[in-house]
């Protein structure tokens, strides 16, 4: 089996949510001999060079053994964090994964990596919905995204007009498992309950 080396790009576990569906923090929910948290940790270190994680408003996981970053401002959702972590970046290439994501394997994510030809963004297509939290963004996106955040408009897609955005199907998909399971979000207890990978 060849072992590739991490791709020069950012990695950031998209950790900054309230998780009041789930009731508790679900960055911190066991996973596979872990935390959620540092399963997708573990997986963005197999395809990025730099890895941290977007804490939302306050610092979190300080004793994550990686760098932490606050939204860009208070009460802004993933757009905030998006805008630090492009405004933070080392690397031309950022990848996001949301912590509730566990599913998505590295194969997957060294792939929307590779897939960034010109486009500024690269954004998978599950249940014909995009993911915005599993996804690459360039630097580029930082004036687009920073614009739309300081006027209000918090979508993920807000600023999709103003950038390139690759949008990777369903069928492009296919060949790392089934779209919906492989970006499936756990939202709740019974979420997961019925994927956590130690379930009788």
């Amino acid at each position: 089996m060849v072992v590739q080396a991490p791709a020069l790009a950012n990695g950031f576990v998209v950790a900054g949510g309230h998780s009041r569906r789930m009731g508790r923090d679900k960055a911190l929910l066991p996973w596979g001999g872990a935390t959620l948290l540092h399963h997708a940790l573990d997986r963005l270190r197999r395809v990025c060079t730099d890895v941290a994680i977007l804490c939302g408003a306050e610092p979190r996981y300080l004793d994550a053994g990686v760098p932490v970053l606050t939204d860009a401002a208070r009460e802004t959702g993933p757009l905030g964090g998006l805008v630090s972590a492009l405004e933070h970046a080392r690397h031309d290439r950022v990848l996001l994964l949301a912590v509730d994501v566990p599913f998505a394997p590295p194969e997957l994510l060294r792939h929307l990596l590779e897939s960034a030809g010109d486009e500024d963004a690269v954004v998978p297509i599950a249940e014909e919905r995009p993911q915005p939290l599993c996804a690459v963004y360039r630097r580029s996106c930082a004036g687009p995204a920073r614009r739309r955040l300081e006027a209000g408009d918090l979508k993920m897609t807000s600023f999709w007009p103003d950038v390139r955005v690759r949008q990777v199907s369903a069928a492009e998909l296919a060949p790392f498992g089934d779209p919906a399971l492989l970006l499936r979000n756990l939202n709740t207890p019974r979420d997961y309950q019925l994927n956590r990978p130690d379930r009788a």
